[in-house]
């Protein structure tokens, strides 16, 4: 874990339809994406969350998170209650950041992967007799 480690205080920018007001409230309620933060860098995690048309029937919630060395990952959602929307966008910015993890661990990246061909695994002494078989010849060369 890193020394600085983000966390929804340190890296949310109040956006379009939002004061610096609803901060506090906002913070508290987007709590629960700091654990899921805690993996990154405060300095290069930033968070921004914008509203348009604010209490409206039409409104529009929009979580956009940056993470160095990541695609930025935006979220969305069209909830008529103000807090629902932003329940919706912090509940679809876990997720993805989650399904982000997955594709960057070895298990899901081919390339680094390491593969056993099929069969029953060999010995430790099966393998030894191997290698000592393939020194003796790369030494007959």
């Amino acid at each position: 874990m890193s020394e600085n480690p983000a966390t929804v205080e340190k890296c949310l920018r109040m956006g379009a339809g939002f004061s610096q007001a609803d901060r506090d409230w906002i913070v508290t309620q987007f709590a629960t994406l700091d654990a899921r933060l805690a993996g990154f860098h405060a300095d290069s995690t930033e968070l921004e969350l914008s509203v348009k048309d604010r209490e409206a029937k039409g409104q529009r919630v929009t979580l956009e998170c940056w993470i160095a060395g990541r695609q930025k990952i935006v979220t969305t959602s069209a909830e008529e209650d103000l807090r629902a929307a932003l329940n919706d966008a912090r509940d679809d910015l876990r997720r993805k950041l989650n399904d982000s993890k997955t594709r960057q661990e070895p298990r899901n990246n081919k390339h680094l992967r390491v593969t056993t061909p099929p069969g029953e695994p060999a010995s430790i002494d099966e393998l030894a007799e191997e290698l000592a078989a393939a020194g003796t010849k790369t030494d007959e060369r």
